[in-house]
């Protein structure tokens, strides 16, 4: 089994690839009924809303944030606030996943969110740019989200040699993940409304060049099958800090917005 399958399998099993769907169709959905020429709204204020309100809403449906139950707390509680400035359609489709599946996972003040050993950042594209997405111009925490190695290398004229000898050749990295790290890119076209939405393991393409190991499509792809939803059938398929910190945004977070868009 490929690290691909085995991780979307996971993913899938537990309601995330459909939540992740979700919550960007809701937070793409609110950002073009608000988005206004006419009102003074320009590219930066609509990049800006729908990295906002994909936070948002992936805080929402995870029970993260300040959406976030105390221990031992009933799913049911809070709804009023989860459910506050969504539509009718967007509470009926929301996926109901357990409280307690899902935390946040921030990376150098880069919203992410954790499940199990995994984490996974948000990134915004150009549309229709996602294969070749370049992360070298990128903000720092997503080169060194690039940079982790290919889980599944091919062979290279180094297999041969013993590890002295590689030890020479190759630099090593001193930089370290403490989990697996994926990224959701997601683009949208003001134009035409579409949108894209991926999760995957990203490559560091410098010179150009592929810029995923592997992906799934969240929007054409597998969406997820409601074995652990609770009440609410799920959506059809159409970018380290207590949450505390997280709630109050603090200064040093607000700083970083510009840099979590890139």
């Amino acid at each position: 089994m490929t690290e691909k399958t085995d991780i979307i399998s996971q993913l899938e099993d537990r309601g995330l690839l459909g939540a992740l769907a979700w919550a960007y169709t809701s937070a793409v959905t609110r950002t073009l009924d608000d988005y206004s020429e006419d009102a003074g709204y320009d590219a930066a204020w609509l990049g800006s809303t729908r990295f906002t309100l994909f936070r948002d809403r992936i805080d929402r449906v995870t029970s993260c944030g300040k959406y976030a139950l105390q221990v031992g707390a009933d799913s049911s509680e809070g709804l009023d606030l989860v459910h506050a400035e969504l539509t009718e359609r967007e509470i009926e489709t929301m996926p109901q996943l357990p409280p307690d599946l899902v935390r946040r996972a921030d990376l150098n003040h880069s919203p992410g969110w954790r499940i199990e050993d995994l984490r996974f950042l948000l990134a915004s594209c150009a549309f229709g740019k996602i294969d070749s997405l370049p992360w070298p111009q990128k903000s720092p925490t997503k080169q060194l989200v690039a940079k982790q190695p290919n889980p599944e290398p091919e062979m290279t004229l180094f297999d041969d040699l013993v590890a002295e000898e590689v030890a020479g050749l190759l630099a090593i990295d001193d930089d370290a993940l403490d989990l697996t790290t994926l990224v959701s890119a997601h683009s949208l076209d003001t134009v035409s409304q579409r949108r894209e939405l991926v999760l995957g393991r990203p490559r560091l393409n410098d010179g150009g060049g592929d810029a995923w190991h592997w992906y799934v499509d969240l929007l054409g792809g597998p969406t997820t099958s409601g074995s652990r939803q609770l009440e609410s059938p799920a959506p059809s398929a159409p970018d380290e800090v207590p949450d505390a910190q997280v709630r109050l945004r603090q200064r040093r977070a607000q700083q970083s917005q510009a840099d979590d868009l890139r």
